[in-house]
């Protein structure tokens, strides 16, 4: 039987960041509705979606391609929270958590994409 996406680690821990960036998003001020709010969701929601895209891929390469995408969303999530905490949305403490998050997805993304390639090389060897 195999693993589908959603079993995945690194899928189940994205998929809680983007639940909690929605959650964010609506506390944001309505003049943000189509920028910050639009972005940040887009961004959560590529991080998951790349993830089950890659999976679901022909192969090793093609999946990593996507992981590396999901990881830059991310890394764009990151970013967008800076811009919320430099606009006086959210305090620092109030991303701190959030910010963890993040990190603990793009170490899952960067042990899936090891793991990707110790298979390939077993295969090839």
């Amino acid at each position: 039987m195999s693993v589908g996406f959603s079993d995945l680690e690194v899928y189940q821990e994205a998929r809680k960041l983007r639940k909690r960036i929605y959650a964010l998003t609506r506390k944001l001020p309505d003049e943000e509705k189509y920028i910050l709010v639009s972005q940040m969701r887009r961004a959560a929601l590529s991080v998951t979606s790349c993830i089950a895209e890659g999976h679901g891929s022909r192969g090793w390469k093609h999946n990593v391609s996507y992981l590396y995408r999901s990881r830059g969303s991310v890394n764009e999530l990151l970013d967008q929270m800076n811009c919320c905490e430099d606009e006086g949305y959210f305090k620092p403490e109030h991303l701190d958590d959030l910010r963890k998050d993040t990190e603990t997805v793009i170490k899952l993304i960067n042990g899936y994409i090891r793991y990707l390639r110790k298979c390939v090389d077993r295969k090839s060897s």
